[in-house]
């Protein structure tokens, strides 16, 4: 598995080398090692890819994110037929025991909001209210806990008129973040033989990534807590690089360092392991780093 995200910004050629992703832009040619490569996010719309490229990716589970004219990731390039999927995992997928999936769906949500709370303590804001809801929390949770202590989270955050639904930068810059983060955990639930669709909370029709939306919650509080400490009016080019950056950003999970990237993939493998019933117990503890990252992207063409 790789380590770099690989950012294309400009017009561009991408194509294969002798197993390394050779850039061509008009200030001369990169050349990157597929090993080294995690994600591949294309920030323009005036980027041309080999299809042999694209072979290679989907076959080493890269990710390859592209944008819209408006610089939001709109979709994702992934393997179809991953070596470890069977008929038999489908099936395995489809029939997961309700009580696993229950138990599964609440310790996401208890640990999305714990997450929220130490977004909270770090900006010194009221975190009362979060940890109500913490105390009404259910098994499942049928009275939506989630989508409660959400509401006030943002308000609490970014002010008593802010809503998810705004057209603003704030909301650009967090719907970018999550989207790369989504994107991440595709990856790593397509790599482990099993298909985003079939979620175990999200089960919209219109939505290919229920299972990716379920499985991301616990961290996107690591965007949100990097969002709420920056000045702009604009998802600038800086802003977006930064956003992709977080993903080698360090945190403790489970009680152990990680890189954000690194975690992720060992909470989905440890979710769907617990889901199959290959492990019996399920551990989902996120401590965000103390302070906000200022680090740069490590790969932008």
């Amino acid at each position: 598995m790789g380590w770099r995200t690989v950012v294309v910004t400009q017009h561009a050629k991408l194509s294969l080398s002798m197993r390394s992703l050779v850039v061509q832009t008009r200030d001369g040619s990169t050349v990157i090692p597929l090993d080294d490569v995690e994600v591949l996010l294309i920030e323009t719309t005036q980027a041309v890819l080999t299809t042999a490229l694209l072979a290679e990716m989907a076959e080493r589970q890269i990710a390859v994110i592209y944008t819209s004219r408006n610089g939001q990731p709109v979709g994702e390039a992934r393997s179809l037929t991953p070596s470890v999927r069977t008929v038999a995992k489908l099936r395995e997928q489809i029939n997961w025991p309700s009580e696993r999936i229950e138990t599964a769906w609440t310790k996401i949500v208890y640990s999305k909001i714990k997450s929220q709370q130490q977004v909270l303590e770090f900006c010194r804001l009221d975190t009362s209210h979060l940890s109500t809801q913490l105390d009404k929390l259910e098994l499942n949770d049928p009275t939506n806990r989630e989508a409660v202590a959400a509401r006030y989270y943002f308000q609490e955050l970014f002010g008593k008129h802010f809503s998810r639904s705004n057209e603003e930068a704030l909301n650009a810059a967090l719907n970018y973040g999550y989207s790369i983060l989504l994107s991440l955990t595709n990856c790593r639930i397509t790599a482990s033989g099993y298909l985003t669709q079939i979620g175990i909370h999200h089960g919209s029709s219109e939505n290919s990534y229920n299972l990716g939306s379920d499985l991301m919650e616990p961290f996107r509080p690591v965007y949100d807590q990097w969002v709420s400490q920056q000045k702009f009016n604009e998802l600038t080019p800086d802003v977006k690089f930064m956003l992709v950056d977080l993903l080698n950003v360090v945190i403790k999970f489970n009680g152990k360092e990680e890189l954000l990237r690194n975690a992720i993939g060992v909470h989905v493998s440890n979710c769907l392991r617990y889901l199959s019933g290959e492990q019996d117990e399920i551990r989902i503890e996120v401590e965000l780093p103390s302070e906000v990252s200022s680090r740069a992207i490590n790969g932008t063409v």
